[in-house]
This record gives C-alpha cells, structure tokens and sequence, in this order.
C-alpha cells in the first residue's frame, strides 16, 4: 500500500519541486522587477484574493467534495452514469464561476475597500489595486476548471500534469515581465494580464489528457435522457458537499485574507514581506505536504468505499510519520537559514537589504508552523474521504477566531507589526491540526501504530542537531550583504547540502530505516 502512495507522492512532489523552482524564480523576477514597494502591495493583494476565491470553488472545497464522489460513480455505476455526472458538473460550475468572476470584476472597488481598508487612504495604491483585481479575478474561472480536472486525472492516478500545471502561471508572469512592462502604463497591470494569460494557457493544456483518458466533460446545464439521474444526483451531493467544505478547506486562505486586512494598516511594504516570506514557507509545504494530501486522498477514499477501516487508520499514520520525517528538519533549516534565504533569493534591483531582513524575521515566525500545516493537509483528508466535511468547518471556525485574535494581539498589542501577523497563521495552524487529530482518534477513524514516541524523539532530535549546526555556520544576516550574488548562491547550497546529510546521517544513527516507512 504504501509503496505506491510514496510512489504516487513522489510524482506529484517531483512536479510540485519543479512549480515551486519556477516559481521562486518567478519571485526573484518580481523582487528585482517590482520589489516591495506601493506597485508590488497592489499587485500581491490583487492576487491573493481571486487565489482565496479559488480554493472555494477550485482546489480546496469543490476538489474535496468531488473527489470521493467521483471515485464513488466510477466504482459502483456505468460509464454512462459517470460521463453525464461529469458533463453536469463542468457545466453548473462553469456557470457559477462566470456569475463569480463578473462580481468581482465590477464588485473591485467594493472588495478592495473591504479587503484591503487601510489601501483606501492612500488613493493612487486603491486604484492600481482595483484595476489589477479587474484582470487577475478573471483567473478564477479558469483555474477552478482547471482544479476539476486535476481531481478526474488524480482519481486516474495520473498525477503528473495536474502537478506540473502551476509550472505554466510561473513561465507566463515571468514573461510578462519582460514582455508586458516595458509597453503598459504600470508593473502591476501588466504582472495582472499575465495572470489572467496564464488561466487560459492553464485550461487549455488539460483538454488532451483528459481526452486521453475518455473522461473530457462536455459542460451540459440539463439532463439529456430520463435514466441521467444518478449522474444528477452525484452533481447534487457534490454540491452538498462542498457547501460546509468551503470554509473548512480555506482556513488558511482566509487567515491570509485577514493577516492581508490587518497588513494594509501596517507600513507599506508589510504586505510584500509577508508575501515573499510565505512564498519561501510555501516551498517545503507544496513540494511534500500537498503533494502527500493529492496522493492519500483517492486512496482514503477508495479505502472508505470498499470498508476497510484498518487500512483507512494505516494510512494516516503511514502519511503521518511522513509529515514530521520531512517537515521537522524543514522547519528548522528555514529558520536557520531565514536570512540567507531572504538575501540570496530576493535581494535584488529594488528589494533592498532592509527588505531582506523584514521578509527574513516573517519567513522565522511561519516556519515554526511547517509541521502544522502539512499535518492539516493529511488530517482533514481524514474526514473528507468519508464524505464529513462539517466537522472541519467546525475546527476551521475556532482556529480562523484564534487567528483573528492572536493577529490583533501580536500587531496591536505587543507591537510585532507583520511578524506578529505570521506568528498568528502559526498558532492557528497548530489548533486546527490538533483539533483534527484529537476528533480522528475520538471517532475511531485513526488509530496510532506502535513506535510513534520514539520516533518523534529520533526525528526531532535530528533536526535540532542539524539546525543548531546551520544556525552556527551560516551566522548574521549581515555578513551576507556583502558577498556577491554568485558567493551568496555558493554559500547557500554549501548549508542547504550539509544540511540534508547531516539529518540524513543523523535519523540514520538514531535507528529510523528506509523500511519502516514502506513496509506498512
């Protein structure tokens, strides 16, 4: 079992490396381009809000729903049954994504002054915030249809492209860089034309693999035949599914939105920091967090059809162990090597030192919450594949009002400014994971295999060790700015590599073996 789950993750985790490469390139692009100033706040806010509305009806709710539904109508109906529901469904959520994304394009103003108030007062970053929002909320609907896709071809097993797809957004900014600001008005309206260049060109590369595999949706509003009703109601339960889903898949998203409300009252630049700083956390999060969650979360679901809970419990453990094996020593080299993370891959052009820094100090407060957040991804799963999608609305709610309070206290209280803002993503993040848990083991779905204390104990002293060594040798953010970019370049890969041996050597002393995590 698990050597086909690592199999399939380590598809999805090479393709995701492969996003997440392109796209801190893309980054260093935007840091040289844009750097942390008024164009580029307008241009991140502009982008994360079509990106929150696109874990609603793309790869947060709408794909948790439709997952174990779809893998459902394959396994237990015909083909035909499976085709109609898969036409209705392309069709009634195209249709709510177009009515979505014509709000928002005339509704920019309005959502720019409730997203982002503290921009109000300043009106020239208000106005290229709108303008940029007009052409980056578009993106919504192709993205989301895209997220359709990826769940037919995971449920496949075929994880590649789906994985792979993000790679295209990168290439299409980075080259609306070059290709769009020097002939339009601002950076940011040309950054946002590239995104919404990218929805297409994202779509468009889905229709061949989906064809391949005979499952391409022709988008229908309306049954064709009397005997189309099973494939109707999936397309019902789907929806009634991803109703609650909705908030409970989007936690994160919506911690940002508010981090991102309380961020425009801050100093200009905060918004920036924070984003360049995520983006960096973001790294070992997407290669293996969220690829390990695409893997289990057919299987969970197949495993939950075919009712066989022990292998449904061996599971989650398996992708458990999985999540502190990498994410512990994640956690730690990003910590110890925030500063010259921050220096060597953005400061650039306009990103200045002071830039580095600020970006560095929030990269320090949201990596503490690395193993959390990979944790969320693989827990929620746990009732997703069952079809329970309220019970993490419920924790979602506890831990967006922890967020909301602790983000206030940090900022407002304690005078954090947007450090305190991701140190409050990262309290959230532990109290949504640790809710999850807690009800997996209350209802019987998870049950912990033997070994878990000792194992703990090997991996986090492991990382510890390694930290501790990475923090001696990559010293002060300072002694960084002066090196030249090819000496920065040398010196980080030289930290990063004798990092990995160094944990790698270490869980090895310590007793931890390939086997123990494939024999399950």
């Amino acid at each position: 079992m698990s050597r086909k789950l690592l199999k399939f993750t380590s598809i999805v985790g090479s393709m995701t490396l492969l996003s997440r490469i392109s796209g801190l390139i893309r980054d260093v692009v935007f840091a040289h381009a844009i750097g942390a100033g008024q164009l580029a706040d307008a241009f991140f806010v502009a982008f994360r809000i079509p990106n929150f509305f696109r874990r609603i009806f793309g790869e947060g709710a709408f794909s948790v729903a439709f997952v174990p539904v779809f893998t459902e109508m394959r396994a237990h109906h015909p083909s035909h049954d499976t085709q109609v529901f898969l036409d209705q469904m392309a069709g009634r959520l195209g249709l709510v994504l177009l009515a979505v994304s014509t709000l928002g394009v005339f509704g920019a103003p309005l959502i720019v002054s409730i997203l982002a108030p503290g921009f109000t007062d300043e009106p020239e970053k208000y106005k290229l915030t709108v303008d940029a929002l007009r052409l980056t909320f578009p993106y919504l609907f192709f993205i989301s249809l895209v997220a359709m896709s990826a769940g037919i071809l995971n449920t496949c097993n075929r994880f590649a492209v789906p994985a792979a797809t993000p790679v295209l957004l990168n290439l299409c900014l980075i080259a609306s860089v070059f290709l769009f600001i020097p002939i339009m008005p601002n950076a940011t309206v040309a950054l946002s034309l590239g995104v919404l260049v990218a929805g297409v060109v994202q779509l468009a590369v889905q229709f061949p693999f989906l064809h391949k595999e005979k499952l391409l949706p022709k988008p229908r509003l309306r049954a064709k035949l009397p005997d189309d009703e099973t494939g109707l109601e999936g397309v019902g339960k789907v929806y009634r599914l991803m109703l609650p889903a909705i908030f409970g898949t989007s936690v994160a998203q919506v911690n940002l939105l508010i981090n991102t409300v309380i961020a425009s009252f801050l100093v200009t630049g905060s918004v920036s920091w924070l984003y360049y700083s995520d983006r960096l956390m973001e790294f070992p999060l997407g290669v293996f967090g969220i690829a390990l969650a695409t893997a289990i979360l057919p299987d969970l679901s197949n495993k939950h059809t075919t009712d066989n809970p022990e292998e449904f419990s061996k599971t989650l453990d398996w992708a458990l162990r999985w999540v502190f094996l990498v994410s512990a020593p994640a956690t730690a080299g990003l910590i110890s090597l925030a500063g010259p993370l921050s220096v060597t891959i953005f400061q650039h052009g306009t990103f200045t030192e002071h830039h580095a820094v600020m970006a560095a100090k929030s990269l320090i407060a949201f990596s503490v919450g690395v193993i959390a957040l990979s944790a969320i991804r693989v827990l929620a799963n746990g009732f997703y594949a069952r079809q329970n999608t309220k019970t993490p609305v419920r924790i979602g709610i506890i831990a967006m009002i922890v967020n909301v309070i602790a983000g206030v206290l940090f900022v407002f209280v304690f005078d954090l400014g947007h450090v305190g803002l991701a140190l409050a993503t990262t309290v959230a993040a532990f109290v949504n994971s640790s809710l999850l848990f807690a009800r997996l083991r209350r209802e019987g779905a998870y049950k912990p295999q033997s070994g878990w204390w000792k194992f703990l104990a090997q991996v986090m002293a492991a990382s510890v060790l390694m930290g501790a060594i990475l923090w001696w040798g990559a010293g002060a953010i300072d002694t960084w700015f002066v090196n030249s970019i090819f000496e920065r370049i040398g010196r980080l890969a030289f930290w990063v590599t004798t990092g990995f041996g160094i944990y790698v050597l270490c869980i090895l002393v310590f007793g931890i073996r390939p086997k123990h995590l494939i024999k399950n």
